[in-house]
């Protein structure tokens, strides 16, 4: 474990270096750097074949050779064999220096890459479904909100939803957001692990302390934390940074939690994979919260909403397609309805010359919404089905 961080903060080191060096235009030296911590990345992923950061780790070496051949190729860098070094290229060849923070820019993981910071404009009543959910989000935030009074033992500051891939979660914290009127932080847990891990966790320590700035005045504020399992995943195959990035999260987590501070400041974060999180999380995430795939209801409402702007047949029958359409999410649906118009649209373009440039598709029938669900079918398994269920029935708070 101590040779896998001495490694990363090698890489790191290097890397940082070479990225100054390139950015003040002394490129021989830069693409040295960029050299030694391409190799220290392939030594930590062979030192740790089972790693599941290796991915990450060799597309940040492969980006670095990017760039070395860019500075070969464009700036004119040779290798002076007598030395064993790489040199400068002569005067007039290739970019100025002034131009090169803007060609190594994508190298660098800035906080403000990682971060979005908006306000949502998604309203409570465009969560279709999700009652339960609902109701928890409600007792948990919103009333604390409006009424902090009424909560002398606090209010939970963690809330983690849970369930499959494209079935409301994100859509839920923002609607919530909006609902309070809060800052609304975003940010991508994998993305954050994908920059530089010598930068990530300095990257969580800068979310948190903002995000408490914008607290002062009474202001709330929720960070989501979409692929939470990419930060705080199982600790099985974990080296280096990644533990320093858990443990300032925890330590961050912890901060808010405290019973005798009453600023609003949520955490919800979000996960197709929560039996990847390990209880000490768990434990700061007090409410643990199912998001299921829609009911019968929840289907016949998403149906009517995406098919308004469409023009159906008087003959379709939105009940029977939302009977049919058991097992499939929210983001199914959508994107059925999506296929059947481009499939009607299609036919316009097909017939060709013998379609004047005013024509209009045809109207959508039962039998173009039957036939793309014969070629689409749900995008989540009955296992996977069955395994939030059961790690719902054991670890759900509400």
């Amino acid at each position: 474990m101590m040779v896998a961080k001495e490694l990363e903060d090698a890489a790191g080191e290097y890397a940082s270096k070479a990225i100054r060096l390139d950015s003040q235009g002394a490129h021989g030296m830069a693409i040295v750097m960029y050299q030694k911590s391409i190799s220290t990345l392939i030594k930590l992923s062979k030192l740790y074949p089972e790693y599941r950061l290796n991915k990450l780790y060799l597309e940040r070496a492969r980006a670095y050779q990017e760039r070395i051949k860019a500075l070969h190729s464009t700036h004119g860098v040779i290798q002076d064999d007598s030395e064993g070094v790489l040199s400068e290229p002569k005067p007039g060849i290739g970019p100025t220096s002034s131009q090169a923070p803007k060609m190594v820019e994508s190298l660098k993981a800035s906080y403000n890459d990682l971060v979005l910071k908006e306000k949502p404009n998604v309203k409570w009543d465009e969560v279709i479904g999700l009652d339960e959910a609902k109701r928890a989000v409600r007792e948990s935030i919103i009333f604390p909100t409006q009424r902090p009074d009424l909560f002398p033992l606090g209010w939970p500051r963690g809330i983690l939803l849970f369930g499959p891939p494209g079935c409301g979660k994100t859509m839920l914290a923002a609607a919530t957001a909006l609902e309070i009127d809060s800052n609304f932080i975003t940010i991508d847990a994998a993305t954050i692990m994908s920059k530089w891990l010598g930068e990530a966790e300095k990257n969580v320590a800068k979310l948190f302390n903002s995000a408490r700035k914008m607290t002062e005045g009474y202001s709330s504020v929720i960070i989501f934390i979409d692929e939470l399992d990419s930060m705080l995943g199982s600790r099985s195959q974990e080296v280096g940074g990644e533990i320093r990035v858990r443990n300032q999260f925890l330590k961050e987590m912890d901060g808010i939690i405290d019973k005798g501070k009453r600023f609003h400041l949520y955490v919800i974060g979000a996960t197709n994979k929560p039996w990847s999180l390990d209880w000490p999380f768990l434990r700061r995430f007090q409410k643990r919260i199912h998001i299921p795939l829609p009911t019968l209801k929840s289907r016949m409402e998403m149906l009517t909403l995406y098919t308004s702007p469409l023009k159906l047949d008087l003959k379709v029958n939105l009940l029977e397609l939302a009977k049919m359409t058991e097992g499939y999410s929210g983001s199914d649906i959508r994107d059925i309805c999506q296929a059947v118009q481009i499939r009607v649209v299609s036919e316009l373009f097909d017939c060709g010359e013998a379609c004047e440039e005013s024509s209009q598709p045809r109207e959508i029938t039962q039998d173009d919404f039957k036939n793309i669900l014969k070629m689409r079918k749900p995008s989540v398994s009955q296992d996977m089905l069955r395994a939030y269920t059961s790690w719902g029935d054991n670890f759900k708070a509400l």
